[in-house]
């Protein structure tokens, strides 16, 4: 079972590498885009035999714990068979 995991800064928090992708995309040329985000995605593979209510449990555990800071950050867990 693979587990992707979304991180992204939560909205309010100011995002420096985000605007300064923006700001250099829009000094490109590309001048539709008005802001952006920058996140991070961790895939992670997990051992045969986890139920899936197991692994998501587990990888929330390692979320909260290492992966994300959820002072600043939210994440979303996806998992694939």
């Amino acid at each position: 079972m693979k587990a992707i995991v979304h991180v992204a800064l939560k909205n309010g928090v100011l995002d420096p590498q985000g605007k300064a992708v923006a700001d250099t995309l829009a000094r490109m040329g590309y001048k539709e885009v008005e802001s952006a985000r920058i996140g991070k995605v961790i895939e992670l593979d997990l051992e045969d035999g986890l139920s899936e209510a197991d692994a998501n449990a587990r990888v929330k555990e390692m979320c909260e714990k290492l992966l994300a800071n959820t002072v600043i950050e939210s994440y979303r867990i996806d998992l694939q068979a």
